[in-house]
């Protein structure tokens, strides 16, 4: 096992770039989450994480895919989710957005209408807490959108009625499948001029985009076809590093999953970054780009997994369970890798406790 290492807490906000880490949920370890069985949430050690997360000055993106939205997490959970962590966030001063979806419809066979309004009731939801918006991709209405248009109807409906700046959200297909085409195209190239024109026409509503596309020069692309003021947030768990350092005259901030495994390392990297110390930024985040890459691998929308396995062996919540049984996801192959790399990292905090956790699951497999 690699030694601990000693990671800095900051002792003033992080200045040179916004990051939000997008929290998984805690799952009760003797909770009946099987598949299709309402989520039974582990509030205690769940918002103990997001804790976690603002001691080491990130923001929160809540209730986003990383907390199984969509894959286990039901509305019902969704809401008391938000309502918690919006009023931890308060207690603490730190920072919070959480996603708006319409994952509340029910079946199929649903109208643009019934998109929007579904939009609709979940912001009012989520602005109610206090917690910044993030628009999320809707698989309902990636099902029932036929053209660039219907994308439109929906988006210009709503982001009037944002109270603040919100976050849109553009997640690749590799994240789920159910948004291929989002924005009224396969071609990336076609939907990025669908979507660099809705953020023109809508700029003050618009606090920036998260885009999840693992596509590096797509991102830098798109980034300098925004309007001034508006963010690009990177969503991109492969080539994070160069994309929040930029390229001198632009940069990314940062909205990403693998914050929530890599905050320790992730907070020190960014208060180098903000004394411009740029080695050290650079020395602290490239032995966590293989675990990323590890984990974000095929079929990516399982990468959930490893971040509520690398939480657990780092003795942030009492077990390896997931809501819906999700933590089956990932075979032993790949979870011991995952614990090899993040070992690498220097990210477990209590390194005998990784190796007791992980000998404790090798034996649950029949190795000895």
């Amino acid at each position: 096992m690699s030694a601990a290492r000693s990671w800095s807490r900051p002792e003033q906000p992080l200045r040179s770039r916004v990051a939000f880490a997008a929290a998984h949920v805690v799952a009760e370890p003797m909770g009946d989450n099987r598949p299709g069985a309402p989520a039974v949430v582990d509030w205690e050690h769940t918002l103990g994480f997001r804790h976690h997360l603002w001691s080491y000055g990130l923001g929160v993106a809540e209730a986003m895919d990383t907390a199984q939205r969509g894959m286990g997490l039901d509305w019902a959970a969704t809401q008391e989710l938000v309502r918690r962590s919006a009023a931890e966030a308060r207690s603490v001063g730190g920072r919070i957005a959480a996603g708006v979806g319409t994952d509340h419809l029910d079946g199929s066979g649903h109208s643009l209408d019934d998109v929007a309004a579904a939009y609709e009731t979940q912001l009012t939801m989520v602005q109610e807490t206090g917690a910044q918006a993030i628009i999320m991709a809707s698989r309902q209405l990636a099902a029932v959108a036929e053209r660039p248009d219907d994308y439109r109807y929906v988006y210009d409906r709503l982001l009037p009625q944002a109270d603040a700046p919100v976050i849109l959200h553009w997640l690749g297909p590799m994240f789920d499948p159910a948004l291929q085409g989002y924005w009224g195209s396969d071609d990336v190239t076609a939907a990025t001029k669908h979507v660099v024109e809705l953020i023109r026409d809508h700029a003050d509503r618009i606090d920036g985009i998260k885009v999840s596309l693992l596509d590096a020069d797509h991102e830098r692309t798109l980034r300098v076809q925004l309007p001034d003021g508006v963010r690009l947030y990177t969503g991109d768990d492969f080539n994070y590093p160069e994309l929040i350092r930029g390229d001198g005259s632009r940069a990314s901030d940062a909205l990403l999953g693998i914050f929530a495994a890599i905050a320790p390392a992730a907070s020190t990297a960014l208060q180098a970054l903000d004394a411009g110390d740029l080695e050290t930024y650079d020395d602290v985040l490239a032995p966590t780009v293989p675990l990323a890459r590890h984990v974000f691998s095929e079929p990516t929308f399982h990468y959930k997994a490893g971040i509520a396995f690398i939480s657990w062996l780092s003795g942030l919540q009492p077990g390896f369970v997931m809501v819906g049984g999700m933590q089956s996801a990932r075979s032993l192959p790949h979870l011991v890798r995952t614990f090899e790399l993040a070992d690498a990292a220097g990210l477990f905090p209590d390194p005998p406790l990784a190796a007791h956790r992980m000998s404790t699951l090798l034996a649950l497999y029949g190795i000895g």
